[in-house]
């Protein structure tokens, strides 16, 4: 490697496609707009914003040897992302999501993390021969986790000691995957970063504020959970206390990604030794600066 990471970024790198109108969407619209196509998938997102806030992030992912996969990889070399432990497939194509969004939010995505998902415990391998850890001397630094893993391999990863030195941060992908994430509550192991909808169905029960979200979340077993709630107060749930603020009231542009930028401005704040109440503050200030359009898609 030509330079070192200080935190690893372990889940989906794909392609974001997605369409974007300025008008009210309902169930089978067709409404002119604009059609984009950028680096996406959670743990990408998270690493972009990282290297924003002055990290430099290693990706964990698989990624093909198509033109896509190759476009990608150049991207991300391009943003100075470390991708020397990616797991290169010749028989994987390189994955892809596609969001449409309206002025009433996001109105349907697919996540095509197929190849990923096939990889499995491949992505891992350099947590285990010696270039990141080993079984003597694990990996004990920043971790930021997605759930576009599968149910099995995040549970491996809850219970795995070459996890148990490291500071994981896990996001659930989608509400769609948020209960791949419970092993982590089983465990008592990582800081889960979920929406309102997300706690709920780790409880399975629903939510009216986020306050309240993480504190049953705590109930259940985790360690931490950051908990947002669109454009009410978001809370830090944590054994020392909750924390609970306001997002800044801004004009949405766009929503996708956002939960990625809160949760990599927060783990950036952190990193630069914030307090809780701080790093919260800066979080959702990056997040509001997101979805607003002031900062890069």
């Amino acid at each position: 490697m030509t330079k070192d990471s200080n935190i690893l970024c372990i889940g989906s790198v794909l392609w974001d496609v997605i369409g974007r109108s300025p008008s009210h969407m309902a169930k089978g619209a067709d409404v002119p707009g604009r059609i984009i196509r950028i680096p996406g998938g959670v743990a990408l997102n998270i690493a972009m914003t990282l290297v924003r806030f002055g990290l430099t992030p290693a990706l964990l992912s698989a990624v093909g040897r198509d033109a896509e996969g190759e476009e990608l990889i150049s991207e991300c070399h391009h943003m100075g992302l470390i991708t020397d432990h990616v797991y290169r497939s010749d028989d994987l194509p390189t994955d892809c999501y596609m969001a449409v969004e309206g002025a009433n939010g996001l109105i349907a995505a697919i996540a095509d993390a197929h190849s990923l998902e096939k990889a499995g415990a491949k992505i891992l391998q350099a947590l285990y021969d010696g270039r990141l850890g080993k079984a003597d001397a694990p990996y004990s630094g920043l971790i930021a986790l997605d759930g576009n893993l599968t149910e099995r391999l995040l549970d491996d990863i809850a219970n795995d000691p070459a996890f148990q030195s490291a500071d994981l941060r896990i996001a659930p992908a989608s509400p769609g995957k948020a209960e791949r994430l419970l092993p982590f509550l089983r465990s008592g192991r990582g800081t889960l970063y979920v929406n309102l909808e997300e706690a709920g169905i780790l409880c399975h029960t629903r939510f009216s504020t986020s306050e309240e979200a993480g504190q049953a979340l705590l109930s259940k077993g985790a360690a931490r959970a950051l908990v947002t709630n669109g454009g009410e107060a978001t809370t830090d749930a944590h054994p020392d206390g909750l924390i609970t603020l306001p997002p800044p009231e801004v004009l949405v542009t766009r929503v996708t990604g956002a939960g990625d930028t809160f949760m990599a401005a927060h783990i950036a704040a952190e990193f630069n030794d914030a307090d809780r109440t701080s790093a919260l503050a800066q979080a959702l200030d990056a997040a509001a600066k997101f979805v607003s359009g002031d900062t890069p898609s």
